[in-house]
């Protein structure tokens, strides 16, 4: 029962991202998600609530689960590597998610969805609350600060059409991280 839903999901995920290569997500409509993926409304809203919830399962699924074991592992070049290649091996899709905006935007799904896998990483590396030198700097905090810092990177990356290749743009990433401004700036 359980592969069923979650193949449900999947042919329902990739037939809005069908949609969206084509289309801008004002246009698209659950019916036009449900003719394509061949599922009837009902169907549709026991799985998802609306198209956002479509295009969180997406960057969820697609974009962070793979890299989870690499950030839990500490291998951060190699999983902000995988993140961009999947974004660049759907490019037409990305390219398109890029422009929504508003309340759902996809910079703020984004934002949301790597935060709460961040949150999941701490969580299942250190079970225990720890206490911090300062008690505003909370592991919300923490998870949130480089949630913004990795989408606004993503998003950067997609909007300059790929410049660099996946490789650069995560060890520019990993170098931004781990040094302070005044020393990027002075390396530039």
């Amino acid at each position: 029962m359980a592969d069923k839903r979650r193949d449900t999901k999947r042919v329902i995920a990739e037939s809005f991202k069908e949609l969206l290569k084509k289309n801008p997500i004002e246009k698209i409509t659950v019916a036009n998600i449900t003719e394509m993926s061949g599922v009837i409304r009902p169907t549709f809203y026991n799985h998802f609530s609306d198209k956002y919830e479509v295009l969180e399962y997406i960057i969820r699924n697609d974009l962070l689960l793979p890299i989870k074991p690499l950030l839990a592992n500490e291998m951060i070049v190699e999983g902000v590597t995988l993140l961009m290649t999947n974004i660049k091996n759907d490019i037409e899709f990305y390219n398109n998610a890029v422009r929504i905006e508003g309340q759902n935007s996809f910079e703020s799904i984004s934002r949301q969805e790597v935060t709460k896998l961040l949150l999941e990483i701490m969580e299942e590396n250190s079970g225990e609350a720890l206490h911090y030198k300062y008690s505003w700097l909370t592991r919300e905090v923490v998870a949130e600060y480089y949630a913004q810092s990795l989408t606004y990177i993503a998003m950067s990356w997609i909007k300059r059409d790929y410049i660099v290749t996946p490789k650069e743009v995560s060890e520019i990433y990993d170098f931004l991280t781990h040094n302070n401004v005044m020393d990027v700036l002075k390396s530039l």
